[in-house]
């Protein structure tokens, strides 16, 4: 028995309850390293986008701190400056917190305004950060990529609820 599978009595392995939403956010990170070749950013903060997908699809499966070490990877991954996705997912899974402690309905449109204004928040930071640390840039190249984040939003978590119901299944 491998340690993807169920154990004798039908549950689904530890790794797969846990892990799963972990990983599948950790390769999404790591889709930046591949080498695409461009004159301008097009490549969407996968990382940021998986993140989101489990965070609004399975509210109770992680706490808002868990933006931390998952900004920290992706950080390292990315080459960005350490501390601006840590910074930016926590105060976006806070904020997505406040809108869940609202006793309100929620449906994919109303998901998806969410992380579009996530993502919005995430390249504004993004931005600020390396117009910091670097000291220039125009904030117009962001565009693109941002936009593409926002429309790769739906696909993303109809691919977390793929890999949630794998990731339930006995």
């Amino acid at each position: 028995m491998t340690i993807l599978e169920s154990d004798l009595l039908g549950r689904p392995s530890a790794f797969r309850l846990q892990g799963l939403p972990i990983a599948s956010t950790l390769i999404a990170s790591c889709i930046g390293l591949l080498p695409f070749v461009a004159s301008a950013p097009v490549i969407p903060p996968f990382g940021l986008l998986m993140a989101l997908g489990w965070r609004l699809l399975r509210p109770e499966l992680w706490p808002a701190w868990t933006a931390l070490p998952l900004g920290l990877a992706d950080d390292l991954i990315v080459g960005a400056p350490p501390g601006t996705a840590m910074t930016l997912w926590t105060i976006t899974f806070l904020g997505i917190d406040l809108v869940d402690s609202r006793p309100m309905w929620r449906d994919h449109w109303l998901d998806w305004w969410i992380a579009a204004l996530a993502i919005s928040w995430c390249a504004l930071g993004t931005w600020a950060t390396g117009r910091f640390v670097s000291g220039g840039g125009a904030f117009w190249p962001m565009i693109p990529p941002t936009l593409i984040a926002i429309l790769a939003f739906p696909p993303i978590a109809r691919l977390c609820a793929t890999l949630d119901r794998w990731r339930l299944r006995t």
